[in-house]
């Protein structure tokens, strides 16, 4: 299964990230408008809540402005360059992360007690894709944590081990969410479509 194409790669001429390192307010506000909608649509999906989202992109932005230094994608031709917006998303999806953190209540994930089970990473294609507010409403009958690896997994194309990086938790757990979650949001999003399939086409739809 290759990995989707991020909604956050959109590709940042040097000379725009050299302006917003010198403070340019016209730079920042032009990449504030690139990345607005991915940064929220990421937020919303893994946290559920608009108001959190809205929060989430706003901690983004600023710790963008303010750590732009830290930043250490430049160099010269040749070199392997990390892009910037893969930078950007990995503060968008720390900040998400504490949004749910700060929230966290028991039952954030779907429940392991009942043993091992078999991992369906793949999904087949569907006919057709969910809307954005009924996979949404459907991701919202997930518990939070369950929902967050689901995204980051088939929206953002992260790795089970970089998954368990970020929650602190093992690539086992995630493999489980993911299998459990889709399982739920199948169901909740059958006969129409593949729910896999529904969460990155709308993610970059």
């Amino acid at each position: 299964m290759s990995a989707p194409t991020s909604s956050f790669a959109i590709d940042v001429p040097d000379t725009l990230l050299a302006r917003l390192r010198q403070g340019d307010r016209a730079a920042f506000e032009q990449i504030y408008r690139w990345f607005e909608r991915p940064v929220f649509t990421l937020a919303l999906r893994m946290c559920g809540d608009r108001e959190q989202a809205a929060e989430v992109l706003q901690e983004t932005m600023l710790k963008v402005l303010d750590r732009i230094g830290d930043f250490r994608g430049f160099g010269s031709a040749g070199e392997n360059r990390s892009p910037f917006w893969g930078w950007l998303r990995q503060i968008a999806i720390n900040e998400a992360l504490m949004a749910l953190r700060r929230n966290r209540r028991s039952g954030d994930w779907l429940d392991l007690a009942d043993g091992p089970e078999p991992i369906d990473d793949i999904t087949p294609p569907p006919a057709a894709a969910a809307d954005a507010a009924r996979l949404q409403r459907a991701l919202d009958a997930l518990p939070p944590t369950t929902r967050a690896v689901l995204w980051l997994y088939h929206a953002e194309g992260y790795t089970h081990e970089e998954i368990a990086e970020l929650m602190h938790r093992t690539p086992s757990f995630s493999k489980s969410q993911l299998s459990r979650g889709g399982r739920r949001l199948r169901a909740l999003l059958e006969p129409e479509v593949s729910p896999m399939s529904a969460v990155a086409e709308v993610a970059h739809g």
